[in-house]
């Protein structure tokens, strides 16, 4: 079977590879080109462990083609700091320990900062509502809410 070339833009930087015409975006970024932070929860797009940002558009890996991401912008968790630098969510995951075993924290990160990207001032609401589709089941939820509505005046200049 020929093996489909696609060039795409992942975490800012001109990407190429091959990959068959049934394996999934997720499949392609862990097994071909060795990002492993979005991780395999379900498979079927339910628990947001995959999630990664698709022309600023929250997608989960495991749903989509790796195919289908041709001439597209990819973001994925390996892409959030800069360097050595966490991005400012990461950071305050880490203060407000609203992580544990680490599973579904890259999905969670991933959509929180796009949910930040388009709304820099959001509700405790819109951040349970915007983050209804990533489970965690270690730490509940609290945790993590704090984190993103904290970060969110941070970035703000509000905290």
């Amino acid at each position: 079977m020929s093996r489909i070339h696609v060039t795409t833009t992942l975490n800012g930087e001109e990407t190429d590879y091959l990959c068959n015409a049934e394996d999934t975006l997720l499949d392609v970024l862990r097994d071909d080109l060795e990002l492993t932070g979005s991780k395999e929860g379900c498979a079927s797009g339910d628990c947001g462990a995959c999630s990664v940002v698709v022309d600023g558009r929250l997608v989960c890996s495991c749903l989509m083609l790796g195919a289908e991401a041709e001439d597209r912008k990819i973001e994925t968790i390996e892409g959030m700091a800069d360097g050595e630098t966490l991005h400012p969510l990461q950071q305050k995951f880490i203060e407000k320990a609203a992580l544990q075993c680490g599973i579904c924290t890259p999905g969670i990160l991933v959509a929180a900062k796009n949910l930040l990207e388009r709304n820099d001032n959001p509700t405790e609401e819109e951040v349970r509502y915007w983050l209804a589709g990533n489970l965690c089941r270690c730490t509940g939820y609290d945790k993590i809410i704090r984190a993103v509505m904290e970060t969110a005046a941070d970035l703000r200049g509000a905290a």
